[in-house]
């Protein structure tokens, strides 16, 4: 992908600003597990995903974690460089579920391109209502739905994105996006695998009953 992909306003930059972007974005390759952000503190810069996986989530004070929203292939992560969003602070950490390449927009620059040009600043106040917009979705989840409703729609998306039935994945982790404990994702599991829903193995969910799946997300 090209820095010119990831916006859409590329057109109504000027050829100085255009090659600002380009010049100042530098390429990263990380490996899944690196934490790129942790906290408001933090100011990397802006990171455009070209490739790969990452996770924004938060984190308590007693170590619980839950998934706010994912970046794949050609999406921007703005909370990376909280710094340059004066009025809004957030403690959320980035870090990469798979090995991804990215590029690192110095905030200071991004900051800079906002201010010349409006565009811009509208597009990337657009970026911020949306995943505003993915956090609120996600807490009315947490505090109005089902948890066997959450887990099951988290497994239906999860094969989604990996594109099969077999997950490699622990319950830990899937508790880990959740925000619950480790304890009860084992036991919705094991519930769902007696009615036939999955089949647990070692660091793995398999995908069994998709259908009966389907009908207790929308429940």
């Amino acid at each position: 992908m090209s820095i010119s992909s990831f916006f859409p306003v590329w057109d109504q930059l000027t050829p100085d600003q255009q090659r600002l972007l380009e010049q100042s974005a530098a390429p990263r390759a990380v490996p899944a597990g690196t934490l790129l952000h942790s906290g408001s503190a933090d100011c990397v810069g802006l990171l455009l995903v070209g490739g790969g996986q990452l996770r924004a989530f938060i984190l308590s004070d007693e170590g619980k974690e839950v998934t706010l929203y994912r970046l794949f292939e050609g999406d921007i992560c703005l909370f990376s460089a909280s710094c340059m969003l004066s009025s809004i602070q957030f403690d959320i950490s980035i870090e990469a579920e798979k090995d991804s390449a990215l590029w690192v927009v110095p905030a200071a620059v991004y900051q800079t391109l906002m201010e010349q040009s409006a565009p811009l600043a509208n597009y990337t106040n657009q970026i911020i209502s949306s995943r505003f917009s993915e956090v609120m979705w996600l807490m009315d989840q947490i505090l109005f739905r089902r948890f066997d409703s959450r887990l099951a729609a988290f497994l239906l998306e999860e094969s989604a994105i990996e594109g099969s039935d077999e997950l490699s994945i622990t319950h830990e982790r899937i508790a880990h996006h959740m925000g619950s404990a480790r304890e009860v994702v084992t036991r919705m599991l094991k519930y769902f695998q007696s009615e036939g829903m999955v089949s647990l193995s070692r660091g793995g969910v398999r995908l069994t009953g998709r259908e009966k799946l389907k009908a207790l997300a929308r429940s």
